[in-house]
């Protein structure tokens, strides 16, 4: 499987940016797509994920209500719409993938496969 992200950039807190993910490869018939982000000298943290048999969704406390996950199964991209986006927002954002799974995990260790990575700068 192959993860492709892209839609980062610069943006001025409050406003709005979109990443998406597009998954290439074989997956099984359920499974979970999510977003990681890392700013520098931190770990890794869980951002939202989705089931993509249900659309199921699981959000960070720190991005509810603000960042919104979906999906397009005919073309097997994940999105991460990310609104009224604060300073402490900036990181790379990765695309994953847990495959075999309809249950939605925030443990890093549960991916089986990352994207590249996408920077997102919220200017303040």
């Amino acid at each position: 499987v192959q993860l492709q992200a892209c839609g980062g950039g610069l943006v001025q807190a409050g406003g709005s940016l979109r990443l998406s993910c597009a998954a290439s490869g074989r997956t099984f018939s359920s499974y979970v797509m999510g977003w990681f982000r890392q700013d520098s000298g931190k770990e890794r943290e869980f951002v939202a994920a989705i089931t993509w048999s249900t659309g199921s969704t699981y959000y960070a406390d720190s991005v509810k209500g603000r960042f919104t996950i979906s999906r397009d199964n005919a073309k097997n991209t994940v999105y991460l719409q990310m609104n009224s986006l604060r300073p402490e927002d900036t990181a790379v954002y990765y695309c994953t993938l847990d495959n075999g799974v309809f249950r939605i995990s925030t443990r890093e260790a549960t991916y089986d496969y990352w994207g590249q990575g996408t920077l997102v700068t919220v200017s303040s």
